[in-house]
């Protein structure tokens, strides 16, 4: 486990800045990662664009052994270990594109060489190949993204989704952080539940966005009111007299 030293705001600067390139955290990012960084059970819940992935990002680079995230969607593995990889940090996903040879390969340089960070499907858990070599890994955490899905697409779409907790049978002291942008109170508690969380830890952040405004225009010419929204778009009270 990471050592108090390096659990410093300082410290925690330090990596955000090497290789994210920013001087400060977002809000909230930093009590997540704390909850991390303690290996507690957490639930994030942030807007679009409110940076859910550093929020376990930066506590795999700082932390012995890999984090392993949970994701749905292929094209969102890729891009999340492309920027990875330009980053200097050491990822790499599983997925149905990849021959058996590489997933042997990925798997077993999770457990010998220094994969910092695996994406793969919640399906990916209940292989034997995957099973086999979990039990030979030194996780660090798990991270589920899109975690709504757990409860939203667990009885049908995803089912595999609401088995995650099961790979905490062979980890009794593994922890889970789960993500997600749109989940009701409902849906948090559910996902709480499903991933057996021993203790509630919601962190939320606002999804109030102040730089977007709407605005109902009554107007003939369309294209007209587009261009001059555009050319005027911080003078909205112009547009009222079109």
């Amino acid at each position: 486990m990471v050592s108090e030293q390096n659990n410093t705001r300082e410290a925690l600067i330090k990596v955000l800045k090497k290789y994210w390139g920013f001087d400060e955290f977002r809000d909230s990012q930093k009590e997540i990662i704390d909850f991390v960084l303690q290996k507690k059970d957490v639930v994030a819940l942030l807007p679009t664009g409110g940076g859910k992935s550093l929020c376990y990002q930066l506590p795999a680079v700082l932390m012995e052994g890999t984090c392993l995230v949970i994701s749905p969607l292929i094209a969102l593995m890729e891009d999340q270990v492309s920027q990875l990889i330009k980053r200097g940090i050491k990822a790499a996903y599983i997925n149905s594109s990849l021959h058996f040879k590489d997933i042997d390969r990925i798997l077993d340089n999770v457990i010998y060489g220094n994969i910092k960070i695996l994406y793969l499907s919640p399906e990916r858990l209940k292989t034997d190949l995957f099973l086999d070599r979990f039990k030979k890994m030194n996780v660090s955490f798990v991270a589920v993204d899109e975690a709504h899905c757990i409860s939203e697409w667990g009885n049908d779409f995803r089912p595999e989704y609401r088995n995650i907790s099961a790979i905490r049978t062979f980890n009794k002291d593994l922890s889970l952080i789960a993500l997600t942008a749109t989940a009701t109170p409902e849906v948090v508690k559910d996902i709480e539940d499903q991933l057996c969380f021993q203790k509630s830890n919601i962190i939320k952040k606002s999804f109030i966005r102040s730089n977007i405004k709407y605005n109902v225009i009554n107007a003939i010419s369309k294209e007209k009111v587009l261009i001059l929204s555009l050319i005027h778009i911080s003078e909205p009270t112009r547009l009222r007299r079109i």
